[in-house]
């Protein structure tokens, strides 16, 4: 690991926790799934995060982020879906508008929030600025940075999801307490609040970046 992160690899961890732990939209999402639905929607979610996170950061290894960094049309297309996606969240949670698992087939339930999961990486455009600002910091230049930065975006990526699991643990431990519907109602508009205050945050930090 040192070889390919420089020896800065316990500073770049830690970065990377600290990033996490920080209230976004991936942590306000799964909290909404995992107390709503339970942790297989939650595990679900979490898969569609991963993957997406991988997909910008194989996208940061190849360039494209900068690309799409550089163009301000596309960089500005990618900022306001992601912010739109994210009220539509909101909204959908306030209502209370997801079918019952007792009525709906799992599978298909499974996979929505898997998608949900991943197109709310795909249009952060955070995401994108974490893999070209922060992660070549913790890259040694004499080396490949091909290789590095697929490499700290594995790493990163694998600390992401074992916070956003914690997340979803702890939102399903959450569900007997939440049993009465009108506790659960207040708690899950709490959460969808939580996440209209995440897109604005989102669309004005970085507004200055576009």
């Amino acid at each position: 690991m040192d070889t390919v992160i420089s020896g800065n690899w316990l500073t770049f961890v830690v970065t990377c926790f600290a990033i996490e732990l920080t209230p976004g939209p991936n942590m306000a999402y799964l909290a909404v799934v995992s107390v709503d639905r339970g942790r297989r929607a939650g595990f679900a979610a979490v898969f569609g995060v991963a993957i997406g996170l991988l997909v910008v950061g194989f996208a940061a290894a190849l360039g494209l982020a900068a690309i799409i960094s550089n163009a301000r049309w596309l960089y500005e297309a990618l900022r306001w879906g992601g912010v739109i996606y994210l009220l539509w969240l909101a909204w959908e949670g306030w209502q209370g508008q997801e079918n019952s698992p007792g009525k709906a087939d799992l599978a298909a339930l499974d996979s929505k929030f898997f998608f949900r999961g991943l197109i709310t990486n795909l249009l952060n455009p955070k995401a994108g600025l974490f893999y070209i600002a922060i992660l070549p910091t913790f890259a040694d230049e004499s080396r490949g940075l091909f290789g590095q930065t697929i490499m700290l975006s594995v790493v990163y990526v694998a600390i992401a999801t074992l916070v956003h699991c914690a997340i979803v643990l702890l939102g399903d431990a959450a569900r007997p307490w939440l049993d009465n519907p009108r506790r659960s109602s207040i708690i899950r508009r709490l959460f969808s609040i939580l996440l209209v205050v995440i897109a604005v945050w989102l669309f004005l930090s970085t507004r200055h970046l576009a």
